[in-house]
């Protein structure tokens, strides 16, 4: 019996072993289908940082009896810490007992709230003062740059997706106009909603209901360094001012070498000036209202959509030539004759267009030219006031795209040519208009619009062949003359007119485009910037001021 007894308890514990389900050390295996960081930039130059956390800890794992909070950031005050489960307080908090990779951060023990296999909670976790945390903003010395990444949990202990929002508050004082966002992360719209909080504190939101809850978010802003402290602001090292990090440092110079990274810095640096240069719209139209405005014209929407400029200019080249107001009478250097008198119905910047192109000195012109688009962006700026940029950008996009679906579903040469008569100006919004025109018109002829001649002086001498065709698409109605042009020849004529303007006109893009910005948009809005340097708030933010460092901190529940 004795031996019986043994033997059961030995299988007692091989079951205990082996079901399923059962181990002698568990890992913690959960979902988080719900992430809400709020972000307070105060006035005093620290940050405060309210996450709320949805834990779903799945069935088979351990309890969850610690959240690892990273904040990569060491300057933060423990005493500044509460926290609550499903809104019950707990108050154990511990920086000795953070388990997270790569960095410093905060335990939060919860304790009896601790979270049952199979349950769901919301932990709230506030970390009330975190200092040292902005930077100087490397392209505007009047800035303060700040940059944050929420605290992730690593990639053993979580599955599925979270639904998460980040939340910006802007210091108190912080003007709708003055702030500028940074690069959003992958997966997030390339522009944050914003709005005014409870405080009236300008808020830059960014939301993604498919993120990932192990993977490094960094966001950023920027804002004058007027309203904070000056002494808050942390001075950047050499490297730092430069964006890159030690690491980065270490590895081109075992990789490249010495000359290699003196390569690699004017590259850098040199393709961060030109991108700065080319964003000319003032950060005030970024400032989110509601719905869409409709009426633009196609050159304004060009603007919103911050075409290059030497596309706009041949936008309105086109639309002054088609409303028979001016004519090319040499396209390489680019002259026109003005008709007089004007027709009707010109706009405000078309009259300019023609004034410019008055000036007999090319200096003279250039400066007209410049003239003609800060006071176009600066109108365009005025009619967004109130509406939704990111709504109306995708208005106009639409159109662009029904426009070009309309003349590439014409069956006949003639219909195609006369769909794309009457919605030109609106396909040269697609940023790939060059190659798609040559795409749409490659082979078969063009019939050429009537005011085709006013445009290309050179027509008529031998290139062009009459085929008499019907005025409707239909065949309908009396015939005219209608010459025509092979299609790749068209498609060139068309569109070599932004280089045409580039070597005639306004010289250099990069520098006409850098002249408006100074006036429309200084400095840049880094709504189209990546890579920005800036000090990191709570959670995964780099102590190294870098945006585009990947912070390793993390946590996992415990």
């Amino acid at each position: 019996m004795k031996h019986i007894k043994y033997s059961l308890l030995l299988l007692a514990l091989l079951l205990l072993l082996f079901a399923p389900g059962v181990a002698l050390a568990q890992d913690y295996y959960f979902s988080l289908p719900k992430e809400v960081v709020n972000v307070y930039w105060n006035e005093d130059g620290s940050v405060s940082v309210d996450y709320v956390f949805v834990f779903n800890n799945l069935s088979g794992s351990p309890s969850i009896q610690y959240v690892d909070v990273g904040v990569k950031n060491p300057n933060f005050d423990v005493k500044s810490i509460s926290a609550d489960v499903d809104g019950k307080p707990v108050n154990d908090f511990s920086t000795s007992d953070f388990q997270g990779k790569g960095g410093s951060g905060v335990a939060v023990g919860l304790g009896s709230r601790s979270i049952p296999p199979g349950k769901t909670s919301i932990v709230h976790v506030f970390i009330g003062t975190v200092n040292r945390v902005l930077y100087p903003d490397d392209q505007d010395s009047n800035y303060a740059s700040a940059v944050y990444a929420p605290s992730y949990f690593g990639s053993q202990y979580v599955q599925g997706t979270t639904d998460l929002t980040v939340t910006f508050h802007l210091p108190p004082g912080v003007k709708p106009d003055e702030p500028r966002w940074h690069a959003a992360p992958d997966g997030f719209p390339s522009q944050p909603v914003t709005g005014i909080d409870d405080q009236g504190r300008i808020t830059y939101t960014w939301h993604n209901p498919q993120a990932s809850g192990s993977a490094v978010y960094t966001f950023g802003a920027s804002f004058p360094k007027q309203y904070v402290p000056a002494s808050v602001i942390v001075q950047k090292s050499l490297l730092e001012t430069l964006g890159i990090s030690i690491d980065t440092l270490i590895t081109f110079t075992f990789c490249g070498g010495f000359f290699g990274f003196v390569a690699l810095m004017i590259v850098v640096g040199s393709r961060s000036a030109q991108q700065r240069r080319l964003q000319y719209l003032p950060p005030k139209i970024s400032i989110e209202g509601h719905g869409i405005k409709r009426g633009l014209t196609a050159v304004e929407a060009a603007i919103l959509l911050e075409e290059p400029l030497d596309k706009i200019l041949t936008m309105i080249l086109f639309a002054v030539v088609k409303k028979g107001a001016a004519a090319v009478t040499s396209r390489d250097p680019l002259e026109l004759t003005i008709t007089q008198p004007q027709p009707e119905g010109l706009q405000p910047y078309e009259i300019k267009f023609l004034e410019a192109f008055q000036q007999k000195e090319k200096l003279a012109r250039r400066k007209v030219m410049q003239e003609l688009m800060v006071d176009l962006v600066q109108a365009v700026a005025q009619k967004m006031k109130g509406f939704s940029r990111r709504e109306t950008v995708a208005y106009y996009r639409d159109i662009m795209k029904r426009a070009w679906a309309e003349v590439e579903a014409a069956n006949t040469p003639e219909v195609k040519s006369q769909k794309y008569d009457e919605v030109m100006e609106w396909t040269m919004l697609d940023r790939d208009y060059d190659q798609r025109t040559r795409r749409v018109f490659q082979g078969g002829p063009v019939y050429v619009p009537m005011w085709w001649p006013r445009y290309d002086p050179g027509f008529g001498r031998g290139a062009a062949t009459g085929m008499p065709v019907s005025t409707s698409p239909g065949g309908g109605g009396g015939g005219i003359s209608m010459p025509t042009l092979p299609g790749s020849a068209f498609a060139a004529s068309v569109v070599s007119g932004p280089q045409h303007f580039a070597q005639s006109v306004i010289g250099n893009v990069t520098d006409f485009t850098g002249a408006i910005t100074n006036k429309t948009n200084p400095p840049p809005p880094p709504s189209t910037s990546s890579g920005r340097s800036g000090g990191g708030g709570g959670g995964c933010a780099c102590a190294c001021a870098c945006a585009g460092c990947a912070c390793a901190c993390a946590g996992g529940g415990r």
